[in-house]
C-alpha cells in the first residue's frame, strides 16, 4: 500500500478520474457533479494496492463562521475506499495525512459525516458539532436544521463553542 499526497494541480487527469470512478463506486452512484466539485482545488490523500486507487478523501479551504469570527477551515471532502478494501485502516492513513494539514494550515477541520462514517472521525477525536448550523447564503445566513448533528470539527488553536452556531459559506450542491 502507498500514500501520495498532492494538490488538484498536481494529479494528472487519470488519476482525478480514478478518484472519481472510486467515489462513485463507493456512493453507489449517489455522488453528485457538486460533491466532486467539492473535493477539487485543495490537497488530495491517496490510497494505492499497486497500480490501482483504493482509497480517497480531500481537504479544501472554506470559510466558518463563529462566535463572530471568519475562521479558516481545512473542510473534509470526498472520504471513500473500495468495497474490498475496508476495514483495513486505509481511511485512517488517509484521515492522519489530512488532519496534519489541517491542524498546521487552518484554524480548524470540519467536515459532514454520514451515520456510517461518524465513528471513524470520533474515533480519531473529532468532535459532533452539538450547536445549530447554518449557511451564508447570497439571501443571508439561512439555517440549515437538516445538517444540525452530521457536523464534525477538529479543535485547533481557536477557543469553539460546539453548542454555538457555525456558518458555512455558500456553495452550490450540499450546503455541508
Amino acid at each position: 500500500m502507498g500514500l501520495q499526497v498532492a494538490h488538484t494541480a498536481d494529479l494528472e487527469p487519470a488519476v482525478l478520474q480514478a478518484a472519481r470512478a472510486l467515489l462513485d463506486d463507493a456512493f453507489d452512484g449517489d455522488f453528485s457533479d457538486h460533491d466532486w466539485e467539492h473535493s477539487l482545488g485543495g490537497v488530495h490523500a491517496l490510497v494505492w494496492d499497486g497500480p490501482d486507487l483504493v482509497g480517497h478523501a480531500a481537504l479544501v479551504a472554506r470559510r466558518l463562521l463563529h462566535g463572530g469570527r471568519a475562521l479558516r477551515a481545512g473542510y473534509v471532502e470526498g472520504v471513500a475506499v473500495s468495497a474490498n478494501q475496508r476495514r483495513r485502516g486505509h481511511a485512517s492513513v488517509l484521515m492522519q495525512a489530512l488532519e496534519g494539514i489541517a491542524h498546521r494550515a487552518y484554524d480548524l477541520g470540519a467536515l459532514s459525516a454520514s451515520s456510517d462514517g461518524a465513528a471513524l472521525y470520533v474515533a480519531r477525536g473529532w468532535e459532533l458539532w452539538r450547536g445549530p448550523t447554518s449557511a451564508m447564503t447570497p439571501a443571508g445566513i439561512h439555517a440549515t436544521p437538516d445538517d444540525d448533528g452530521s457536523v464534525y470539527v477538529l479543535p485547533g488553536a481557536v477557543p469553539l463553542d460546539l453548542a454555538g452556531e457555525l456558518s458555512c459559506d455558500w456553495r452550490e450542491g450540499d450546503l455541508w
